[in-house]
């Protein structure tokens, strides 16, 4: 059984992923809105990862005896400047998810709570593939230019990334 002070942190941690599949959900109705293709499939995937990280954080708490709640989230932020905006927010939203999950492991190790500890080993690595993947995208960005063509190659560049994600 979760202690009460590890459920309410693990309750926080599935909102806080519930928030970021909203978030990267409204990044690609932007994308939509600005015919960037290849960049919405790619945030419409990640929309979908966070949700399964959420779903995942909800049947451990169940499954460890105390109850998942679902709070209020934030509205996320709807008006961006343009594409590389969207990804620098992305990678520091990824980055805020890890200090997060750090917390976590943290207090499961300080708790002496092994199983929650091993549990979030897989989001340990997940965040660490999450914030480079994220980077190299900013990389792309920068390297490519959002100037003149730059945005028609930087979507077929993140929108090959969302293929190649598909397969796996």
């Amino acid at each position: 059984m979760l202690s009460k002070s590890m459920t309410q942190l693990l309750n926080k941690q599935i909102n806080l992923e519930f928030y970021s599949s909203n978030l990267y959900l409204q990044m690609r109705s932007w994308c939509d809105a600005n015919s960037l293709v290849g960049c919405a499939r790619f945030l419409q995937q990640h929309a979908d990862e966070e949700i399964q990280h959420m779903h995942r954080l909800f049947n451990y708490v169940n499954e460890a005896g105390s109850m998942a709640l679902i709070g209020a989230i934030d509205e996320p932020k709807s008006d961006f400047k343009n594409i590389q905006e969207v990804f620098k927010i992305t990678y520091k939203h990824e980055c805020l998810i890890t200090k997060e999950i750090n917390k976590l492991v943290k207090a499961a190790s300080e708790e002496a709570d092994f199983s929650t500890f091993n549990f979030l080993q897989w989001y340990v690595a997940e965040q660490h593939e999450e914030e480079h993947l994220f980077n190299s995208i900013i990389d792309i960005i920068k390297m490519i230019g959002i100037e003149g063509k730059g945005l028609y190659f930087i979507d077929k560049e993140i929108g090959a990334i969302a293929d190649k994600r598909a397969i796996e």
